[in-house]
């Protein structure tokens, strides 16, 4: 049985040790964090795990096979790279680290030594996005025209990170499992409105190079909690909405068409006739089974057979990509950004 083992016992890592737990065929070996009390309330819970306060000396450990790291993102690319050249399998927090050189070493090395290396995307995991993935697959929505979002919250507000690498980044992750094109550009702009905390609100429009567009409105000073996704199509539309208990994925057959190609033959643009497809809707069945445990279970077997996960660090890449092109954005007051251009670069 692989054994794993934890560092950061904070917000999310109880998260990960308790889905760890749920999992038969993986045992958590030990819990490394330097705060005393999180480790008590560890050893509570997981009597079984060795507690430690060097994450050193969990990465030494022979009997662990992999590493879950829930740490602050500016720790997570020196811890990542030590388990890896240690020869441990890696799932670590999101974003995958806060540069994008950083993340292409960690894809690199990765590779090199052949560990999977997987990065905690939850939200691509839930029953609703997947449904969403099977929805375009099948081809039902048709061509993707058009992601609006809305990710709005009163708090928390964090030191580290801004509201972007906060909150974006599961749209950025939902985008990068969802949509097929590929993202050319970025732009954002952004405020912050308490002194001395990064960004607390952003607008962000993505570009992509079918035509398609993105925009994400993501705040950490609304007075709701609201998580709204619209998807446009050209055969359907799609509202998710995750604060929903039931019916988390609409779907409705509606749309816009030119009328009659026939009869619009010859005619130019403005002279063609609209014509509105107004059917029904419907809500997917969709599994209630845990995005969390989804994921630790996809890391297992990924690592029992090789494969690559579908939050892999390729994806994790491609994500930070896009969060390093919005702030370098609302620098230059929502100048797009070239998404190609920074992973040249680095």
């Amino acid at each position: 049985m692989p054994g794993i083992g934890i560092i950061g016992y904070g917000y999310w890592g109880p998260n990960l040790a308790r889905a760890i737990v749920e999992v038969d065929a993986m045992a958590l070996r030990a819990v490394a964090d330097f705060s005393v009390p999180a480790l008590e309330r560890a050893g509570r819970r997981h009597p079984s795990a060795r507690l430690l306060t060097d994450w050193r000396d969990l990465i030494a450990d022979p009997s662990i096979d992999a590493v879950a790291i829930a740490t602050p993102v500016s720790t997570h690319f020196d811890i990542a790279l030590a388990a890896l050249k240690a020869g441990k399998h890696v799932l670590v927090e999101k974003p995958m680290t806060d540069s994008v050189f950083q993340a292409a070493r960690l894809v690199e090395e990765a590779a090199r030594r052949s560990r999977i290396l997987m990065v905690d995307h939850t939200f691509i995991y839930t029953g609703a996005v997947r449904s969403i993935r099977d929805l375009i697959d099948a081809g039902k929505l048709g061509d993707i025209y058009y992601y609006d979002s809305i990710r709005i919250n009163l708090g928390l507000f964090q030191r580290d990170v801004n509201v972007i690498w906060d909150l974006a980044v599961h749209d950025f992750a939902i985008l990068d499992f969802l949509v097929t094109s590929k993202p050319l550009a970025i732009s954002a702009s952004a405020a912050a409105f308490l002194r001395d905390r990064p960004e607390n609100m952003a607008h962000l429009s993505v570009y992509y190079d079918n035509g398609a567009m993105a925009h994400l409105n993501v705040n950490w000073m609304a007075p709701v909690k609201v998580r709204q996704t619209l998807i446009g199509g050209s055969q359907r539309m799609v509202i998710y909405d995750d604060m929903q208990t039931s019916e988390k994925v609409k779907i409705y057959d509606r749309g816009v068409d030119l009328d009659g190609a026939d009869r619009n033959a010859g005619k130019s643009l403005r002279e063609q006739l609209i014509s509105y497809r107004m059917g029904e809707m419907w809500a997917p069945a969709i599994s209630p089974k845990e995005a969390l445990q989804t994921e630790i279970e996809e890391f297992l077997h990924c690592i029992d057979t090789g494969k690559n996960p579908s939050s892999d660090g390729e994806s994790g890449l491609r994500v930070v990509e896009m969060l390093a092109a919005a702030s370098r954005s609302t620098t230059l007051r929502g100048q797009p950004m070239e998404l190609g251009d920074l992973r040249n670069a680095s």
